[in-house]
């Protein structure tokens, strides 16, 4: 008797730890509340506590606002959970700005009914000469408890669980530890600057963490996509602690498309199995293959192709000689010098339309200097080329602007009132006070209204001087000055109808035919991400209303600030001459209080303008890699069709 064949799935074959890819990190975080919500329930029926090992840092936020939410709107309670955190920095106060213990607290502790003495957190204020006793009592709370039921978990640049960085042993238990420079760095932008940040912290060791019943590590992003391929395709090693999870009989992955990026099984899915031939999957699979075998488009051949695992690709499509041409096609046919389409022109495959000319055109800019660092070249070439731009800037930006700056033009602000003879009564008071306070300014304490009032005066200046640079009027720059922004400190509040009305409000007054945003999302302080969804949002509620001018509409992604696109995902690509690149390093000059070390500015200690210069260049050179004309460097952009997008994907 014959046996029917059925297809097996290996698209995760790679994989030595169990993944599961949601579309959004707020998808991916309600799969996990509801997974803990479950367990707490099930424990409740069995008369049981129920105990949970929980994570801090920007990772697990959305995880912990939909279980709040849970407990005010589902009745779950956590009178039955007790729980135990992974670590704390140390030394540092409790009250602290950047202490996990407050952290824990304004997330999630002060808003639900767990009991006070079931929170555990590691202590950032006991003495030193008592930690190893500590940390072992630490240790046997959690086996007086019965152990942890479920250990929620991120992941670090480096691969770090809680803070045991690379180089941690399998059998680390609780300790003190001391801080990788790479964790510090990218841990910086919570802190006033890098020296700032602690040097020691006390985590639960690996030991400790692979004794719980049940892990789930999240992570969101492309930053952490790297990582999370070598943690869970790579080799178990003490090189990249999360992957001495792979030890675990039962832990998950939970992350984002962005941070699977990585994955096999997203990069080289012809790896995994069947392959769906799209015109994008073929430009991925071959620009990969030609700049990891460092050949042009054109010269990859046969050989190549089944040697790089493209096989099926050959007998799909046919001869190497084809294909290349069909890559090289689209990969030349990004490549404009007419962001906004080139007038009078009939051009089939260029990116951008001819008509309508001139383009009302909206930039939208999450903080101050965002337009000038990622797209400056295609800013200026829009303007030239006659089309109406405007600029929103959706943010203050105050909170990048260093006390020393402000001291700088309260001097300024002073000698001027002198100079000017202007009477200083009223102004002189309040020019006192700030000096007052910044002279006695402790490290935790929040700016007050006036500081941060002076300081996103000084970049609405260098805003304003940018905009005229390139020649745009001042009735087309506009500050929306977004609410959720202004809270004074690293910590931002969640996208509000307030920010959504005030975008809608500038949108509807410009009825733009091209909108660009910001898809940069991995700024380490999540504006980026807040001002992307306020924009998409608007936009598709105008979609839902029917506006007219929604449908002639498109929205154009850039990137630069912190990262680039993949050169597979590009669909527009801007170049620039060396003149033109010198005229985009002189208007991010412009932003003086944003050069050398500035407030928050993350990991990378590049200024800015050296941070997009060198991605531009490299744009260019990857372009020229593949058999392009090379360029002194190219701005990228992807275009997010408003028509195809619904509300029930909005991330």
């Amino acid at each position: 008797m014959a046996k029917h064949s059925r297809s097996v799935d290996l698209s995760d074959s790679f994989e030595k730890i169990p993944v599961k890819i949601f579309p959004s990190l707020k998808e991916g975080s309600h799969y996990v509340a509801r997974m803990i919500s479950d367990l707490i329930r099930e424990k409740q029926k069995k008369k049981q506590a129920c105990v949970l090992g929980l994570a801090t840092g920007s990772t697990p936020k959305t995880l912990y606002a939909e279980l709040v939410r849970m407990h005010k709107e589902e009745r779950l309670s956590f009178r039955n959970v007790i729980t135990f955190n992974l670590d704390e920095y140390y030394p540092i106060e409790k009250k602290a700005l950047q202490s996990y213990y407050r952290f824990m607290h304004t997330h999630l502790f002060d808003h639900i009914d767990i009991r006070p003495e079931n929170i555990h957190i590691p202590d950032g204020e006991v003495e030193k000469e008592k930690i190893k006793e500590y940390c072992r009592a630490y240790e046997q709370k959690i086996k007086d408890a019965g152990g942890i039921d479920l250990q929620i978990l991120g992941i670090g640049h480096n691969g770090h669980i809680g803070f045991n960085e690379p180089g941690s042993g399998i059998y680390s238990k609780t300790r003190l530890v001391t801080l990788d420079n790479s964790t510090r760095l990218a841990n910086a932008y919570e802190f006033a600057n890098i020296s700032r940040v602690p040097r020691l912290a006390i985590t639960m060791g690996i030991s400790t963490i692979l004794q719980s019943r049940k892990i789930i590590l999240m992570a969101w992003g492309s930053h952490k996509a790297s990582i999370i391929q070598k943690a869970v395709e790579g080799d178990d090693t003490e090189h990249v602690p999360a992957s001495l999870l792979q030890a675990h009989d039962d832990v998950t992955f939970v992350i984002d498309e962005q941070a699977a990026s990585e994955l096999t099984r997203i990069k080289s899915p012809w790896l995994t199995g069947d392959c769906e031939w799209t015109p994008k999957m073929i430009k991925k699979a071959v620009v990969n293959m030609a700049l990891k075998l460092k050949k042009p488009v054109l010269s990859l051949t046969n050989s190549d192709y089944n040697e790089f695992g493209l096989g099926d690709l050959l007998v799909e499509k046919g001869d190497a000689y084809e294909i290349n041409l069909q890559v090289y096609y689209m990969l030349r046919d990004s490549i404009t010098g007419w962001p906004g389409g080139k007038p009078n022109a009939v051009i089939p495959k260029h990116p951008e339309r001819s008509e309508p000319y001139p383009k009302r055109v909206i930039i939208f800019s999450p903080h101050p200097d965002d337009d000038i660092i990622s797209m400056g070249g295609t800013f200026q070439r829009l303007h030239d080329q006659g089309h109406d731009v405007h600029v929103a800037y959706q943010t203050s930006g105050n909170i990048a602007v260093s006390d020393e700056f402000v001291t700088r033009f309260l001097d300024f602000a002073v000698g001027f009132e002198e100079i000017a003879g202007i009477d200083t009564e009223k102004s002189g008071k309040i020019l006192d006070d700030a000096r007052k306070f910044l002279a006695n300014k402790k490290s935790n304490q929040v700016d007050t209204p006036i500081i941060r009032s002076i300081k996103g005066l000084i970049r609405r200046c260098e805003a304003k001087a940018t905009c005229r640079y390139v020649g745009i009027k001042d009735e087309n720059v506009h500050f929306l000055n977004l609410p959720f922004y202004e809270t004074g400190t690293i910590e931002k509040k969640p996208m509000s109808e307030k920010d959504i009305k005030i975008t809608m409000d500038l949108l509807n007054q410009v009825k733009p035919h091209q909108v660009y945003c910001a898809g940069d999302f991995a700024d380490p302080h999540g504006t980026h991400i807040v001002c992307f969804n306020i924009v998409l949002q608007s936009l598709l509620r105008f979609k839902e209303q029917g506006a007219d001018w929604i449908k002639d509409c498109w929205l154009w992604l850039y990137k630069g600030a912190w990262e680039e696109w993949n050169i597979e995902d590009i669909e527009m690509a801007i170049p620039m001459s060396p003149d033109q690149v010198m005229k985009k390093r002189y208007g991010i000059f412009i932003h003086q209080s944003q050069k050398d070390l500035v407030p928050f500015q993350g990991s990378d200690t590049r200024e800015f303008r050296q941070r997009a210069g060198e991605r531009n260049a490299n744009t260019a050179r990857l372009y020229a890699d593949l058999g392009l004309t090379h360029y002194a460097a190219m701005e990228a952009f992807f275009e997010m069709a408003l028509l195809r997008i619904s509300t029930d994907n909005f991330c």
